[in-house]
């Protein structure tokens, strides 16, 4: 059996570059006589912008601190051990770019039982140990404070969360067995499925507090201060820390039953880490905390060597690394300054646009229309949006006041952007609308204004071509809802020049945005793929599959909704519009559906009917609907539609629309919301083997989404 110290040795060999964080011990006398005191600190001596981490060094160096202040307990020299960050941060988890370099089940089951045997030690010691959540934490930073006996945590915390899940494991030092325990199944389950589930979601101090998780709530200010005069206060006996009493028969049971639910209604089975996680939560109902970290340590391997984590990490890096570098964008030092900005339009999503330039960017924005009620609205809606803001603390009063002081409207364009340095229009969708509206701003905005376009399939080049100065526009193609996907394709029209394209890039990074840039081809990325992927769905119905069946086929990707309800979202009318402007661009490829024109020209939202809350077919869709007697299985329509969008990605690749398959990705997941198991599309294309059957080969070299060979 090879001890604690070996398996690190053995891990630290497999990952030389490791950023290693240290474990400093120092002594201090806790306040009203509590006695002697050992803080260990974790710091990897960078910044708050370099987050401590845990690989096997850095293991090894809390092991031999644990090893210190184990003698000193046992010598009765102290009274208890604390456990602290480093300035803004406490620990954010095991070093995802060592799991990268695991390349056997062993090494794997290494790293579990490596980190378990390590953080365990907290809990054995022969004095009371406390974690201070102090700053960030995440995965094993949140479980090595499991492990303590008493936590207090930062109110000014922005984030805390096991997100294991969420990229393709399970909380594998501790998480899945004692978090549950500590607080009972429904809220663990609430923390590592649910809200991995959604997005990464992440707790602040207060609702850690609020959880149970942690045992005393403090402000950031003096928190450390704080938090030691409370653990004065616990080792003294004045302090009783009451945990619930957790209920271990049906309830349990129950809880578990329910985290499977949510897990179905967001994979759909189609991948294992939500499913695991639950398997270990369901086996410590009897509290046997050792077998869960077995478990734990199973499961961590297992699915160490499987895709979904190769491709969880894979998109982790994407969205962390390239998605911050974007690909081919221009020398920054070429953007020009942005001072104020106008949007033509006031709709919906001119007005979403304008709330977000206001808040990230804090200039001037004005609004124009084609009527001054139209105009009020736009500028009614930011207005009430900021007070939302207000109401919810996200800005203080003055801060309000000022940006509702900044958003104005007006009907004169050459009143309203003679001195815009950025100007972006959200105008219906039809090329001869925005030839005109940008005529009309090239006439009265200044010579160095960029000219940016929302369209979502037309041609930047086009819509450019009859002006004097066509390099200065450029595609600026946002995602709906505007506050929430992060995806910002920026489109390089065929004279777009490297200044404007690079003011273009730092206005992105400014709204905080992932900005992709994209070659002026019909539909761009993500439209294109999922016109060419709804499209197959859409022709099996027509030709007389079932819709149910052709819904259901597409359900093992574990997409976050299924296809006929992203059109419902879409909407019928512009999921039309955008096919009929791909079929003209490639015949051969994209069909206009007459059920889709039907359904359309019904005026009808979507396919379904919620009436029993959940979605049916709505019978008036249904009897508008033609289908042919051509009638597939699920597996035959799913290997149809990946086929396709296997197929239109390597064109697209060969057409140069974006620089490589990780744009693709990168695209699917900031702009579709496509889950990270899957890695966007081409992990799993990959995977699946469609890649190879229908290019002749792979989109990703081997390792870079899977098991390194």
């Amino acid at each position: 059996m090879s001890t604690t110290a070996e398996l690190l040795k053995r891990a630290a060999e497999l990952f030389p570059d490791e950023v290693v964080t240290q474990a400093h011990v120092r002594h201090l006398d806790l306040p009203a006589g509590a006695g002697r005191f050992a803080l260990i600190t974790l710091d990897n001596g960078l910044d708050h912008t370099k987050p401590t981490t845990f690989g096997p060094q850095s293991l090894a160096n809390l092991d031999a601190a644990l090893d210190q202040v184990e003698r000193e307990a046992a010598e009765g020299a102290i009274t208890g051990v604390g456990l602290t960050g480093k300035p803004f941060i406490f620990a954010v988890g095991a070093d995802l770019k060592g799991m990268e370099l695991v390349s056997s089940h062993e090494q794997a089951l290494a790293v579990g039982k490596g980190g378990h045997d390590v953080f365990k030690r907290l809990s054995s010691l022969a004095v009371p140990t406390f974690a201070y959540y102090n700053g960030a934490a995440m995965g094993g930073g949140v479980e090595v404070g499991l492990h303590c006996t008493y936590r207090t945590v930062s109110r000014a915390i922005p984030a805390f969360s096991l997100p294991e899940v969420f990229l393709g494991l399970v909380p594998g030092w501790g998480g899945c067995a004692l978090l549950s325990n500590l607080i009972g199944p429904q809220k663990a389950i609430s923390v590592i499925i649910e809200n991995s589930l959604n997005q990464n979601r992440q707790l602040k101090g207060a609702q850690v507090f609020e959880l149970g998780i942690a045992d005393a709530l403090f402000d950031g200010a003096d928190f450390l201060e704080r938090s030691l005069v409370w653990t004065a206060s616990v080792l003294s006996g004045e302090t009783v820390v009451a945990r619930p009493e957790l209920d271990r028969g049906e309830a349990w049971d129950a809880a578990v039953a329910h985290g499977r639910a949510i897990a179905d209604g967001k994979v759909h089975g189609a991948a294992p880490a939500a499913y695991r996680a639950l398997d270990i939560i369901a086996a410590v109902k009897d509290g046997d905390l050792q077998a869960g970290f077995d478990a734990e340590d199973q499961a961590l391997a297992d699915l160490a060597m499987g895709g979904e984590l190769r491709s969880g990490i894979y998109a982790f890096n994407l969205v962390q690394k390239r998605g911050k570098r974007p690909a081919g964008a221009p020398d920054r030092a070429l953007a020009r300054p942005v001072t104020k900005v106008g949007v033509v339009g006031a709709g919906l999503m001119a007005s979403q646009l304008a709330l977000l330039f206001v808040r990230r960017l804090q200039v001037p924005v004005v609004l124009t229309d084609i009527d001054q009620e139209r105009i009020d609205k736009g500028v009614g809606y930011v207005h009430s949006e900021i007070d939302k803001l207000l109401g919810k603390g996200r800005v203080n009063q003055d801060q309000a006041n000022r940006l509702k002081g900044l958003v104005t409207g007006v009907l004169d364009k050459a009143e309203g952007f003679a001195d815009a340095d950025f100007v972006i229009e959200a105008v219906f969708e039809e090329l001869g609308v925005k030839q005109r509206v940008f005529a009309e701003v090239e006439a009265v905005a200044p010579a160095h204004a960029i000219l940016a376009t929302n369209t979502s399939s037309l041609s930047v080049s086009e819509m450019a071509s009859q002006l004097k100065h066509p390099e200065r526009v450029v595609g600026f193609h946002f995602f709906n809802p505007v506050a929430v996907l992060p995806l910002l394709e920026i489109v390089r029209g065929e004279r777009t020049d490297d200044a404007s394209l690079a003011t273009a890039f730092a206005v992105a990074k400014q709204l905080k945005k992932t900005a992709v840039l994209v070659k002026d081809a019909p539909a761009f990325v993500v439209n294109r793929i999922l016109t060419r992927f709804m499209g197959e769905i859409q022709n099996v119905i027509d030709e007389g599959t079932p819709v149910g069946v052709a819904e259901r086929a597409v359900e093992p990707l574990g997409l976050p909704m299924s296809p006929l309800v992203l059109l419902e979202l879409v909407g019928p009318a512009i999921g039309l519009h955008v096919s009929e402007t791909l079929n003209r661009a490639f015949p051969d490829r994209f069909t206009v559906s007459p059920n889709l024109k039907a359904v359309v020209a019904a005026g009808k939202r979507g396919f379904y009917v919620y009436d029993s809350g959940r979605p049916e077919l709505d019978p008036e869709v249904a009897a508008l609907l033609r289908q042919g007697d051509t009638v597939l299985t699920e597996e035959q329509v799913r290997a149809r539609v990946l086929e396709a969008v296997a197929g239109e990605i390597g064109l697209m690749l060969d057409e140069g629309v974006v620089a490589a398959a990780q744009d693709i990705d990168l695209c699917l997941i900031t702009g579709a919301g496509w889950p990270f198991h899957l890695g966007g599309i081409t992990p799993y294309l990959d995977r699946e083997g469609v890649s190879e059957r229908v290019n002749g080969k792979p989109f990703l070299a081997p390792g870079v989404a899977s098991v390194p060979a």
